[in-house]
């Protein structure tokens, strides 16, 4: 397996690693190169300020600490896909590995608290982006009037 930096283009990386292995091999010797499946990476957009913020917000609320990035996972095959379809969006892409974890092998562990966490900050910033896309609306169409906080009672 050969890992790409995500704004590598795999058809390229292709042919530049051919000739790089067959071209003028020592003693006289016969190399022949075989590529199987390939797939460019795939770079993140900067994260909008509203997700860095909501982010951020669900870390410390969640786990009290903050929001940690780490730059891993670019050839997930999808991901280059979606950033195609959708040049504009946000992505927050996660996981719940950890010490031990074993992923993606026998006994692969899963920390059921960290998950549960995980989750709840997800469902927050998804809480955000809604609150933000509801106010918006709001704003550009003043006859719709958001609805009372204060619960009905079942007498009136």
């Amino acid at each position: 397996s050969l890992r790409l930096p995500p704004t590598s283009d795999a058809d390229k990386a292709k042919v530049d690693v051919t000739e790089l292995l067959e071209k003028d091999p020592p003693y006289g010797a016969k190399v022949t190169f075989h590529c199987g499946k390939k797939g460019s990476g795939w770079a993140a957009p900067p994260l909008a300020p509203w997700l860095e913020e909501a982010t951020e917000l669900a870390s410390q609320r969640f786990y009290g600490k903050s929001a940690m990035y780490n730059g891993e996972g670019g050839s997930i095959p999808f991901m280059g896909m979606l950033g195609k379809l959708f040049p504009k969006a946000q992505f927050l892409i996660t996981g719940v590995l950890g010490p031990a974890a074993n992923a993606h092998g026998p006994n692969e562990f899963l920390h059921i608290e960290y998950s549960e966490k995980l989750t709840c900050c997800i469902s927050s910033v998804l809480a955000t982006h809604c609150e933000m896309k509801v106010q918006l609306l709001l704003s550009e169409n003043n006859n719709i009037q958001p609805p009372s906080k204060k619960a009905k009672n079942d007498n009136e």
